[in-house]
């Protein structure tokens, strides 16, 4: 027989596989020895006590049965060979997971990407804190596996009514995901490991007949009787099909080229603010309760703060236990950063985006017909949080606590940010409706957990890219634009989407709305 259990665990029960058998035997009713095998099935850590636990689902085999194995093999993605072609613009996760999903419908995709392959975005961000500059072109969001590639390779989304949450783990563990996904609440990739999974799903689809063409931005739709019929890249060469626009949110001429060409725009909200770095160990003692920190059984342990202050949201986001800060800045004259973390969790420091919501009417005043009014105003954030670090990559910081009281920090922490880092009254610079909602919502997350407002932590500006301020029009149904057939815009870069998971699920949902128009 087999059955499905819960249990509840300090953290080295959960570590010992003899426990996990006398609990599932107890619990069963069973004698131990009947107890064949014992497979975890979900995974998840509640700190929110003195006494941390480890929740357990688990499937119990007893008896000789054997266990039905995981397979991926299921999925299945067929020649396209001569099929009708589907044009992609952007290979990251919404646009690589449309492409499979076209392929498993018959479709051929022919992926457009401005950037370059994952192996040689490698190097051009290696260069990026020893040159001070970024290619515009090769960086932290362009670039195949998009800005997810290189940020974290967290898989967790609060929406569950996008699509199959399981479906998009299941063909990344298809693709050489360690299948521990399959089982934590937070599932973790790692942006150490991400790069692998990234060329095979490239090297699948181009094995059953899609295409994937790197440096090869989209300059222009190509529209036929008031369709589109294909996309014209910047070398002007043609492809045709219906197309998929999964630029991701940071690729700001894409935005303006469809406004020029009358594609219905509409401003949208988004989220600024700064990453927030500490000790990854004070993190540890924090959220664990315990002087002694994670210990040998637990994580770098996580957090997630959200209130609301003067009427807007303010939450932290991408938080990256044992993390980096990096340069995500996508052209000249921009100061933008971001986080990643490796599959271990192992670096001396934990950062999270703590962010500001802002509403397009908190900016546009007198501009309420310009669809842009929120991106400039984003766009010169970006430009004064460059100057604040002396016209350079080394990212504008400030004390915690001297962004509280005010003042200019005399030195600051170490950093995992290998760019470098100038000493600057973010309090001052910042808009004032942004810092004075950080300061009440650092005041209350201090209450929450004493002591994560401290001289240790850091604020290190700008985190300016949580989604994008662009919404592109699309049908509810099949995920089309409203006045211009053939075009399907999709991801966070079209605004519906926001994490790898999300953009995954809105590229099947858009290729699945393109299949019923062919």
């Amino acid at each position: 027989m087999s059955a499905r259990i819960d249990l509840r665990l300090r953290p080295e029960e959960a570590a010992d596989e003899r426990i996990l058998h006398r609990h599932a035997a107890r619990q069963l009713r069973r004698q131990e020895d009947d107890i064949q095998l014992v497979i975890i099935r979900r995974r998840s850590i509640d700190a929110r006590q003195r006494q941390v636990y480890v929740n357990l689902s688990l499937d119990v085999y007893c008896d000789a049965e054997t266990p039905v194995e995981d397979s991926f093999e299921d999925i299945v993605y067929p020649s396209v060979e001569g099929r009708p072609s589907v044009v992609v613009v952007g290979a990251g996760p919404a646009g690589l997971f449309a492409a499979l999903r076209l392929i498993e419908l018959g479709l051929r995709p022919v992926i457009l990407e401005r950037g370059k392959s994952v192996h040689e975005r490698k190097g051009d961000l290696a260069r990026i804190p020893k040159e001070q500059r970024v290619d515009p072109e090769s960086n932290y969001g362009y670039g195949e596996g998009g800005a997810g590639a290189f940020s974290d390779g967290k898989l967790y989304t609060r929406s569950k009514k996008r699509g199959d949450v399981t479906k998009i783990l299941r063909v990344l563990c298809k693709h050489g995901a360690q299948q521990a996904i399959l089982i934590d609440a937070h599932p973790h990739i790692g942006t150490d490991r991400l790069p692998l999974i990234i060329e095979r799903i490239r090297n699948r689809i181009i094995e059953v007949g899609g295409e994937v063409h790197f440096s090869c931005r989209m300059d222009s739709l190509i529209i036929r009787n008031g369709c589109v019929v294909g996309a014209r890249d910047s070398h002007g060469q043609e492809y045709s099909g219906p197309v998929i626009l999964a630029t991701g949110h940071s690729a700001r001429d894409v935005y303006r080229y469809l406004h020029r060409a009358g594609v219905s725009l509409e401003s949208k909200g988004t989220a600024i603010g700064v990453r927030l770095e500490h000790p990854q160990e004070l993190i540890d003692r924090l959220r664990y309760h315990s002087p002694e920190g994670r210990g040998r059984f637990l994580p770098a342990a996580e957090y997630t703060y959200t209130t609301q202050a003067r009427g807007r949201g303010v939450y932290s986001f991408c938080m990256c236990p044992g993390g980096f800060i990096v340069p995500a800045s996508t052209g000249p004259e921009q100061m933008v950063v971001n986080g990643m973390s490796p599959a271990n969790r192992g670096s001396k420091w934990a950062n999270s985006g703590l962010v500001v919501e802002i509403h397009p009417e908190d900016v546009m005043q007198a501009q309420q017909d310009n669809p842009f009014a929120l991106m400039d105003w984003i766009e010169n954030l970006e430009k004064e949080s460059w100057r604040q670090a002396g016209c350079s990559l080394r990212a504008p910081a400030q004390r915690m606590t001297d962004f509280q009281s005010g003042k200019l920090s005399t030195d600051l922490p170490k950093s995992s940010y290998n760019a470098g880092l100038t000493s600057s009254r973010l309090d001052e610079w910042l808009p004032r409706p942004i810092t004075e909602r950080m300061r009440e919502a650092f005041r209350v997350f201090d209450k929450q957990t004493r002591g994560f407002l401290t001289a240790e932590a850091q604020l290190i500006a700008i985190e300016s890219r949580t989604s994008s301020p662009i919404r592109i029009l699309r049908e509810p149904a099949h995920c089309e634009h409203p006045l211009l057939p053939g075009l399907f815009p999709c991801g966070e870069g079209a605004g519906y989407a926001g994490g790898i998971v999300s953009a995954a699920m809105d590229g099947e949902r858009c290729a699945e709305g393109v299949a019923t128009t062919i």
